[in-house]
């Protein structure tokens, strides 16, 4: 990979050494000359232009002029801003304060009063404006790099001068990319460059708004290795929580707790992951009393009594903070929902300068330097968003800016003796985009850094030299196996066996629908057990505590819409029980209860029917789980205020043969286990989703059956069970119209004829069944015993749908069977996984999962290691090589 070369800071120093006065394009550089500088020397050597005219290190101006224009006029603080930036972009193009009036669109009364105003300010561009090179006879000027000074700074160069080019003419061979698995695994290998010794000789450019620039600030300070050049104002801690605690007094009632953890941490108060969904408003827990009392009396606090208020529960003073306030006029002003915006947006424009040390690693933007000075220098990233957005104004010249980058770009690829490019070729599935100026450096076709020339690097092994060491235990440990499992984990088992490892590890917050629906639980539960406490006035009592207990999840416009589902909800559960209450309890053994029900605590009574909210777990089975109502020795319950699916939707999700993305195994798992209760049994288990109808009471057209959904299991064999009687009877009478037609012309000794010379298909589909040797003598034996009658043909076919039928709605002793096979090997699969033989996949039983089911959707790699360290090839070497040398 070649690309033009640029002269190597020594060299440039030796073409300009004879000189009197060096101009050049930006700091670094003028500083990296001046350090080389071996001869007395009377006044500025090399210098910036701005820094020669202003005689001070150069400020962000924007700022400046920002903060004097605020002062003298009513124009809002975001109408300021815009305006001061477009009249300091125009003058650094056009060489004037007044050059933006030539552009209509721009000529407005706001820009004349910033015009004005700004014109007469000692800013550096009306310094810069104004300054002009005082040339002896005998004084020689160079220009280092002009095509990259503006306009304006070009305007203080005399008529004479030599201009000194930054490139050469030779071509010089780029270092290869190294291509890593993650942004961790770059900031690995720069870690294992950088010592506290050698610090001062590295550089890391990088993009300061990507995720190398926390990951890299994080490392160094831990490794309590210096570095500058990161963090900015904003940056610190205690200042995004002082802005963070501003804003929560203007964010409503809905402001969530997860959304205020990190100001909460800076406050020192610990707040538990199941209230992360909660309103912040409505939490119950003392951790959270300091700021909820803050929030309440916020509009009585001026700025001043907020950052006091701050600063006295941390224990932390923000001076910087204090001062910055001062600046901008507003430390006594009331803290208003105005001045909060105001204040807010300002800081998210400007870059408050902040003192620092300049000692360490070095730390870049890579828009905003072309040269750093040292010896060693790590580029991280390297993609699309080193790519400057050029300005979109009629006084820039795009192309031109395009070219001041791209030759920016090229002196910083070059900077330091030697140069690291370390990369992701892939970030979430999807192939990085590299920067686009290397299309034209290039001047070659690829997509990705992999296409080029690169060395692909494997993750560190830190169990030797200086890696993370590991102590062997003194005695092996017997990992504890998984002996049963739940519907719920096998579900997420099957969509993600990683999802489920964490989902077992990490703490998760509570949602609104788990309470919500233990909530519905827990009265559904009481009914059973109290069908004669509940009437109207006690419902009513209920929808309110419901309220109470859920409020913290809601908004407050939100509370009359919960309050109607709350009740709607509540009425169906008791119309249900009161037409379907549990028939016969005799069979079962007493219950001690499922946990604490809140309603019987509420109503201070007792629920201990053995039919409701049963815990099962049978380790022969390997299954546990919870039955909410036994309504009857064959009939299970299940309540659900989720969407109903249909029967058929229920045993596709729970399929073994063909998986679903959408796994849910309960129906089959409950009835699996309830059949060893009740064997040789039909049973049945019903959802009953008690929201389901909401819209339709509300408009006074609901019925109770819509809300069901009912799987069967016949306690025999599929192909023996569509040899019944009752199953012909079926096709007779309860079948569509050409099938009962159909076969109430024939009998049921020729219908069995057919099962004597083939084997009905194991099949869900209706057009395979009729396609198999099964089906085509079904449909061939009707034409003789009925007629070659098109309504023959067509019954037939209705025939195999409804047979299908019973295969799609139900279950029979073969599927449980294989249902029983199936947990064993999950059981099996999953304590191979405990012990470490494997890692727990991301892929789940149907590919990849199904991501609106992930619990842990942060903690999933979307692609394998195990693919990519395949790939990788032995040939690869690490980024640490060579280490760099501390001295010079």
């Amino acid at each position: 990979m070649l690309f033009k070369q640029s002269k190597s800071i020594d060299r440039l120093y030796q073409e300009v050494t004879d000189y009197d006065l060096v101009i050049v394009p930006d700091s670094p550089l003028a500083d990296a000359l001046n350090r080389r500088l071996e001869r007395s020397h009377f006044g500025p050597f090399a210098i910036t232009p701005r820094r020669l005219a202003t005689r001070r290190r150069e400020t962000a101006e924007d700022r400046t002029a920002f903060l004097e224009v605020i002062d003298e006029t009513e124009l809002s603080w975001k109408q300021i801003a815009y305006t001061v930036g477009n009249v300091l972009q125009c003058w650094e193009y056009e060489g004037t304060a007044d050059g933006i009036f030539e552009y209509e669109a721009f000529d407005t009364p706001a820009t004349r009063t910033v015009v004005d105003i700004i014109d007469s300010l000692q800013t550096s561009s009306r310094l810069l404006a104004d300054y002009e090179i005082d040339v002896g006879s005998d004084e020689s000027i160079a220009v280092v790099g002009e095509r990259q000074l503006t306009n304006l700074e070009r305007s203080i160069l005399p008529t004479e001068y030599d201009s000194i080019d930054r490139f050469t003419d030779t071509p010089v061979e780029m270092p290869p990319f190294r291509i890593f698995e993650s942004p961790a695994a770059i900031v690995d290998a720069v870690l294992d460059s950088v010592t506290r010794e050698n610090a001062t000789d590295i550089a890391i450019v990088l993009d300061a708004g990507s995720e190398y620039s926390p990951l890299v600030e994080s490392a160094l300070e831990t490794a309590g290795i210096p570095y500058y050049g990161g963090p900015g104002f904003m940056d610190q801690r205690d200042h995004r929580a002082f802005v963070q605690l501003l804003r929560c007094t203007t964010a409503g009632s809905d402001t969530r707790v997860r959304s205020v953890k990190p100001l909460l941490t800076c406050l020192g108060a610990t707040v538990s992951v199941e209230h992360d969904e909660k309103c912040l408003s409505d939490v119950d827990d003392s951790e959270v009393d300091w700021l909820q009392e803050f929030t309440s009396r916020a509009n009585e606090l001026t700025f001043a009594e907020a950052l006091n208020a701050y600063e006295d529960r941390t224990g932390r003073t923000l001076e910087a903070f204090r001062d910055e306030l001062e600046n901008l006029d507003v430390l006594e002003e009331s803290m208003t929902p105005k001045a909060i915006d105001q204040l807010t947006f300002y800081l998210e424009t400007y870059d408050v300068p902040i003192d620092r040390d300049n000692e360490g690693v070095l730390l870049a933007d890579a828009k905003s330097a072309s040269f750093v000075d040292r010896p060693v220098v790590f580029y991280l990233g390297l993609d699309e968003r080193w790519t400057h957005d050029s300005p979109n104004r009629p006084w820039v010249d795009r192309d031109e800016e395009y070219e001041r980058n791209i030759e920016g770009f090229q002196s910083l690829l070059q900077s330091g003796v030697d140069q690291y490019y370390l990369v992701q070729d892939s970030a979430g599935g999807s192939p990085v985009t590299p920067c686009l100026y290397f299309e034209d450096l290039l001047e070659t076709d690829f997509e990705r850094f992999s296409d080029l020339e690169s060395i692909r690097h494997t993750r560190p092994d830190r169990t030797v030299d200086n890696g993370f060491e590991t102590e062997p235990l003194t005695a092996d440990v017997e990992p504890k196996s998984v002996e049963t499992i739940s519907q719920s984990s096998l579900n997420a088992y099957a969509n993600s066996p990683r999802d489920y490892f964490f989902g077992r590890l990490v703490e998760t917050p509570d949602k609104h629908y788990f309470a919500e629906g233990n909530l519905f639980h827990d009265f559904a539960e009481f009914v059973v057990n109290h069908p004669e406490a509940v009437d109207d006035d006690r419902l009513e009592e209920v929808v309110e505590v419901m309220i109470e207990e859920t409020r913290a999840f809601h908004r407050n416009v939100d509370i009359e819409t919960r309050r109607t589902r709350y009740r709607i909800g509540l009425e169906t559960i008791c119309e249900y029980l009161d037409e379907h209450a549990p028939s016969d309890t005799t069979f079962l053994t007493p219950s001690s209860g499922w946990g604490r029900n809140f309603f019987a605590e509420y109503f201070d009574r007792t629920v201990d029917s053995p039919v409701t909210e049963r815990w099962f777990e049978d380790e022969s089975l390997g299954l546990n789980g919870k039955i909410d109502l036994v309504q009857s020795p064959t009939q299970l319950v299940d309540f659900k205020s989720g969407r109903r699916n249909t029967a058929s939707q229920v045993t596709k999700h729970a399929s073994i043969e063909t998986p679903s993305d959408r796994p849910n195994f309960q129906a089959v798992l409950y009835l699996t286990y309830w059949r060893h209760q009740q064997p040789d049994e039909r049973l049945a288990f019903t959802f009953f989703h008690f929201l389901e109808t909401i819209d339709d009471v509300v408009s006074g057209d609901a019925s109770l059956e819509d809300c069901l959904t009912t799987v069967t299991y016949h306690p025999i064999a599929f192909d023996e069970f569509v040899q019944s009687r009752s199953v012909f009877d079926a096709l007779c009478e309860d079948a569509a119209n050409d099938c009962n037609k159909t076969f109430s012309k024939t009998c049921y000794e020729t219908y069995l004829t057919v099962f004597d010379s083939h084997e009905i298909p194991r099949t869900r589909d209706a057009d395979e069944m009729a396609a198999s040797p099964f089906g085509e003598a079904l449909v061939e034996r009707m034409i003789d015993d009925v007629g070659d009658y098109k309504y023959v043909k067509n019954g037939c076919v209705q025939a195999f749908r409804h047979l299908c039928g019973y295969r799609t709605e139900g279950y029979f002793v073969e599927d449980l069977d294989n249902f029983e096979r199936f947990i064993d090997e999950q059981l099996a699969e999953l304590n191979r996984y405990r012990r470490g033989e494997d890692r727990f996949p991301v892929a789940g039983r149907a590919g990849e999962p199904n991501y609106r089911y992930v619990n842990n959707r942060d903690m999933l790699l979307t692609d394998s290691r195990s693919a990519r360290d395949d790939a990788q090839t032995d040939s690869a070497t690490s980024a640490t090589e060579r280490k760099p040398e501390v001295s010079r």
